[in-house]
């Protein structure tokens, strides 16, 4: 059995903490500062409550959920006998170098350290690392109490037996690890999302359809579709021969863009970031921003009765 420590509290840290939590594995979680630990606990028993309502944890509740979870506020005492530990700090290339260098005298050769980077490079985020061979990433996607895949990520230096111990850490509180072969920036999920995020934007950009309609033909079609059967089988369903002829003469007239699209530049420019400040693409005051997080919240754990129930 790990002893799992995860550095940072925020979206992802109490996350990471209530998923293992929810296998019925401890872990410490390391707080920046009081008011990052009263918070993270807040967060945290607000979303056991509703996976419980769900009946997707049934075994905790919210008065032995702390039993699983000691958050702190000392880095040495958060450290302490660790073998496993999960980075989720804010997504800063040198500021995750100068915690793994500040952290590795607390290690030895034999700790895993895992980063939930979203995107930078294992090799990159390692270079200095006294440990690389016990070095790699998982990155948990958003929800991570909600979402099932966490992409691990080897560099050249990592270890066979590293990439086992997170995969055997993430199939015990049934996520759904992926394995890359070879490192590449973004990992698969994000390039895929990325890559139809500059669509929208071009789309956006270019008033050939209004945001809500863009949205819409997603979440109305192969947003239905892709939880079953992803881009590649899909393709197969659908048929190569057809998917092969619509890419020979859609591919050339896609984006190409290399930076960001005008609309979303003009929005943070203006200090508009979306539902963190109250606008962005979408006007998010308290009514809407609740509406829509109940309604993504329920269809994915929707999703994960299923999974639970096999059915």
């Amino acid at each position: 059995m790990e002893n799992i420590t995860i550095i940072g509290s925020g979206t992802m840290g109490h996350s990471i903490a209530l998923s293992l939590a929810g296998g019925g594995l401890s872990a410490k979680v390391y707080c920046i500062n009081n008011k990052a630990a009263k918070d993270a606990e807040q967060e945290v028993k607000k979303k056991l409550k509703t996976m419980t309502a769900h009946q997707v944890i049934t075994d905790i509740d919210e008065e032995s959920i702390f039993k699983y979870i000691q958050f702190t506020t000392n880095l040495e005492d958060a450290l302490s006998g660790t073998s496993f530990i999960i980075e989720a700090i804010t997504e800063n290339l040198n500021l995750k170098r100068k915690l793994f260098d500040d952290i590795s005298g607390y290690l030895n050769e034999d700790t895993v350290l895992a980063s939930n980077t979203s995107g930078f490079l294992p090799s990159e985020l390692s270079q200095n690392y006294k440990y690389p061979e016990q070095f790699a990433v998982a990155h948990f996607w958003n929800p991570a109490h909600l979402i099932p895949l966490v992409e691990i990520v080897p560099s050249v230096k990592t270890s066979e037996k590293t990439v086992q111990r997170i995969k055997i850490l993430l199939e015990k509180i049934n996520k759904k690890p992926i394995v890359l072969k070879k490192e590449i920036t973004g990992f698969i999920g994000n390039r895929l999302q990325y890559a139809m995020f500059r669509e929208a934007q071009y789309l956006l950009d270019n008033g050939y359809a209004d945001k809500e309609d863009i949205d819409a033909s997603v979440t109305h079609s192969i947003g239905r579709r892709y939880p079953v059967t992803g881009p590649l089988m899909t393709a197969d369903m659908g048929g190569l021969d057809v998917f092969s002829a619509i890419s020979d003469y859609l591919f050339k007239e896609l984006s190409s863009q290399e930076q960001s699209g005008e609309t979303i530049s003009n929005l943070v420019n203006q200090g508009k970031f979306g539902i963190k400040n109250g606008e962005g693409f979408y006007e998010w005051n308290q009514e809407f921003s609740e509406r829509v997080n109940r309604e993504r919240d329920r269809v994915l754990l929707n999703f994960l009765e299923q999974d639970k129930t096999g059915d």
